[in-house]
């Protein structure tokens, strides 16, 4: 469970390596777009987006593994991220969106993969990626049943 104002980054003494994160964001109107959080104490000037033309914003930065929230400052106004997976309300009524940064990219791609959904083409279902866990118990399938 994430509480809200949560320690970023290395609470648990571990030496970790900072890892990069990139933010992107999109408003043909936007003249100004910063992010303010916890990895950088809710100042949103310290991190202002750069514009790459059309009303595309973007900027990376390395963070430590961990957890933070956030919010997206356009033109002054306070918001949570769109691209955002996670958000968690804050003590001004709006909510602040979740950032969560993985160990190593691999950790990374295993965690995006657990929550993609997957079609299953037979059935013309959607299944998620938590499904998908295979104990010792559950035989995994061999690959002969492929199209």
């Amino acid at each position: 469970m994430i509480q809200n104002n949560q320690t970023p980054g290395n609470a648990h003494g571990i030496n970790a390596k900072r890892m990069p994160v990139h933010f992107a964001f999109a408003d043909p109107k936007a003249t100004t777009v910063c992010i303010a959080g916890t990895f950088n104490h809710w100042q949103p000037e310290a991190k202002p987006l750069h514009s790459s033309g059309a009303g595309n914003w973007w900027k990376e930065m390395f963070l430590d593994p961990g957890t933070y929230e956030y919010c997206l400052v356009v033109d002054g106004k306070w918001m949570t991220d769109p691209l955002a997976r996670e958000s968690v309300p804050n003590p001004f009524g709006g909510r602040n969106s979740i950032l969560r940064v993985a160990t190593s990219p691999e950790a990374a791609h295993l965690a995006d993969a657990e929550n993609v959904p997957l079609n299953n083409d037979r059935f013309g279902e959607s299944i998620t990626g938590d499904h998908l866990i295979a104990g010792e118990d559950s035989p995994v399938p061999s690959g002969n049943n492929q199209k």
